[in-house]
């Protein structure tokens, strides 16, 4: 029984040991690597190799920010005088064109400045006549200079008060070709001065304003940009009139053209800064505040490239296939970068830069090796 169990033992570990050799011998078997074609298959497979080129290969630049006014076409809507807010239909977000009425105020001072304006106009009738008579008299010395001196003087000052209250009723919006003393108002509108759309609305119906209050923010949307955040780094890879494209978060896929107006030339504490863009065709979905990403093509210094029908990918690596000798070429690992027009960017290539490289056939190369592994 003894003998049995010691032929048992034997067999097991013998056949063990077979299969720990078979399985070492499989692991370590090297990767087969090169393809000999003959001349004929060459021709049938249309290969044709090349050296290496140099050329200018973009990468892609991203970068984010946000939507941007420049102060000049931010609008703060106040009045000059103050007074109630009768009405309003102005909303956020609202559409407006340059002129249409926004507002409607109302106050007794717009009473009163309209009836200054009038008795001034009226009392200065008086005042030149009572000029122009003093004037006769005085050429006879039938009066004296002092009380001529006088009457102009009264007359100039009527005359300035009254070209002053014509500016405060310019200036409050009220017309005054259209004031008489049957057309008085105690209320105003107010219009836009642009065309573009409202940010904000800080007034309610029946509130007292005064000259200081923003009644509303609005936004001239004809120079709207993006502000993008450029690292230190990357900043002399930019230049103004660079072209690039945005997109939101919320709609990666909509891309919107760009270009660089203004580069900034000072650096914050995180190191990066303002880079001023320009859209191409503003939409106006694109709100003021909204966060952006946007990509910039980068020109790099020349790199090697092959085309890319050249690299093959195989195991989840990429190969090109270098030419070994007339008949015979090798599948190596290549390390790749960007892709541009049809070429692909080697990376680490000046190990490899003298060699000659299958351009065109690479993929009925690997089709022969893999037939070859399986056989």
């Amino acid at each position: 029984m003894n003998k049995t169990l010691l032929l048992i033992i034997s067999v097991v570990l013998l056949t063990s040991c077979g299969s720990k050799k078979k399985e070492e011998q499989l692991s370590v078997a090297p990767m087969i690597n090169l393809v000999k074609l003959t001349e004929v298959q060459i021709k049938n497979a249309g290969i044709n190799t090349s050296k290496l080129e140099q050329k200018e290969i973009s990468s892609i630049l991203k970068v984010n920010g946000k939507i941007d006014v420049p102060p000049q076409n931010m609008i703060s809507v106040s009045v000059p005088m103050g007074g109630y807010l009768k009405s309003t239909n102005l909303l956020p977000g609202q559409h407006i064109k340059k002129g249409d009425p926004i507002a409607l105020i109302e106050g007794e001072q717009y009473i009163q400045l309209q009836q200054d304006y009038l008795t001034a106009k009226e009392k200065i009738v008086y005042l030149e006549l009572e000029f122009n008579r003093q004037k006769e008299l005085n050429k006879t010395q039938a009066s004296s200079d002092k009380v001529m001196q006088q009457t102009e003087s009264d007359f100039k000052s009527q005359q300035v008060l009254i070209s002053a209250l014509k500016e405060k009723l310019q200036l409050v919006g009220i017309n005054i070709a259209k004031l008489n003393v049957n057309n008085i108002s105690r209320s105003i509108n107010l219009y836009s001065p642009i065309d573009g759309f409202v940010s904000k609305v800080n007034v309610n119906i029946g509130k007292y304003v005064s000259p200081t209050e923003v009644l509303f923010e609005l936004i001239n949307p004809s120079d709207i940009h993006l502000n993008l955040k450029v690292y230190e780094k990357d900043i002399s890879r930019l230049f103004v009139g660079q072209k690039l494209t945005a997109y939101t978060n919320n709609q990666p896929n909509k891309k919107h053209p760009c270009e660089i107006l203004l580069i900034g030339h000072d650096i914050s504490e995180e190191r990066n800064t303002d880079v001023h863009c320009h859209f191409e065709n503003y939409e106006h979905d694109l709100i003021p505040g909204t966060y952006m990403n946007a990509e910039i093509s980068i020109k790099n210094a020349k790199a090697f490239v092959l085309p890319e029908d050249a690299i093959v990918l195989f195991e989840n690596k990429q190969y090109a296939f270098i030419k070994v000798d007339a008949n015979q070429f090798k599948m190596t690992e290549v390390q790749v970068g960007n892709t541009e027009n049809g070429f692909t960017e080697l990376l680490q290539a000046d190990k490899i830069a003298q060699s000659e490289f299958v351009v065109k056939g690479a993929y009925s190369l690997l089709m022969s090796l893999k037939n070859k592994v399986e056989e």
